[in-house]
C-alpha cells in the first residue's frame, strides 16, 4: 500500500519541480546577465522577456514554458502511471498538469514566485486537449491583435478554456482543471486588469504595420 502513496507523492513532487525551472530568470540571466524581477514588469514571463532581454531570449521562455507543461503531462505521467493502477489516468494527468502550471507560478527556486503560467498551461492544454487549446488560442489571437495587448488576450484565454472544455464535451476532470486555470488566470492578472482599467497597460507590438507610399 505504501508503493503507490509513495509513487504518487514522487510524480506530484516532479511535476511541481519541473514546472518551478525559471525559464525567464536564467535567459535574461545568460543573455544579459541581470535579473529580469528589476526590469520592466518584474514578471518572469516570456512577455516581459521579450521586452526586456529581446526575441531570441523571449521566443526561448515562451517554448521552454510550454515544453515544460507538455514533458509532465506526457513523459512523466506516463512513467509514473505504469505505478499507479488503480488511480484515474485523466485524474492523474490533469493533477500534474495544474501542479505543473503551480510550480512555474509559485517557482521553490524564486521563492515561491513566477509567472503567470499562460505558457505552460498551453503545454498542458495541448497535450490533454488539444481542441480546447486551438479554440482558446483562436479567441487569444481575436483579442490580441487588434488591442496588442497580451494580458487582455490572456485574460480571454482563460476564460475561453472551460467554456470551450464544457461546449466540447470534455472529460469531467478537464472541465474541472480549466475552470481552476481561469480562476488562477484570471488571480495573476490582477494588476493588469487594474493597469487596462486605467488605460496603463503596455502594449506588446509583434505585428507592425507597414506604410506603403507611392512616389
Amino acid at each position: 500500500m505504501m508503493v503507490p502513496i509513495i509513487v504518487f507523492i514522487l510524480s506530484c513532487l516532479t511535476a511541481y519541480l519541473i514546472g518551478s525551472i525559471p525559464t525567464g530568470f536564467l535567459m535574461t540571466k545568460i543573455f544579459m546577465g541581470s535579473d529580469i524581477r528589476n526590469a520592466g514588469s518584474r514578471n518572469v514571463g516570456a512577455t516581459n522577456v521579450y521586452r526586456v532581454a529581446g526575441k531570441v531570449p523571449g521566443l526561448l521562455t515562451l517554448i521552454i514554458d510550454i515544453a515544460k507543461g507538455v514533458i509532465v503531462v506526457t513523459l512523466v505521467a506516463g512513467f509514473f502511471y505504469r505505478y499507479l493502477p488503480d488511480v484515474d489516468n485523466v485524474f492523474f494527468i490533469t493533477l500534474l498538469g495544474l501542479i505543473v502550471i503551480l510550480g512555474h507560478i509559485y517557482s521553490v527556486f524564486l521563492k515561491f514566485k513566477g509567472g503567470k503560467g499562460v505558457a505552460t498551461t498551453i503545454g498542458v492544454t495541448a497535450a490533454i486537449a488539444p481542441l480546447v487549446l486551438l479554440v482558446s488560442l483562436a479567441v487569444w489571437l481575436i483579442v490580441f491583435i487588434p488591442t496588442n495587448y497580451v494580458s487582455l488576450g490572456s485574460l480571454a484565454f482563460g476564460m475561453a478554456l472551460p467554456i470551450s472544455a464544457l461546449v466540447l464535451d470534455q472529460p469531467f476532470y478537464v472541465v474541472i482543471f480549466c475552470v481552476i486555470l481561469c480562476i488562477i488566470n484570471t488571480y495573476k492578472h490582477k494588476d493588469n486588469i487594474k493597469r487596462l482599467m486605467k488605460r496603463e497597460e503596455n502594449k506588446t507590438i509583434i505585428f507592425k504595420k507597414v506604410n506603403i507610399s507611392k512616389r
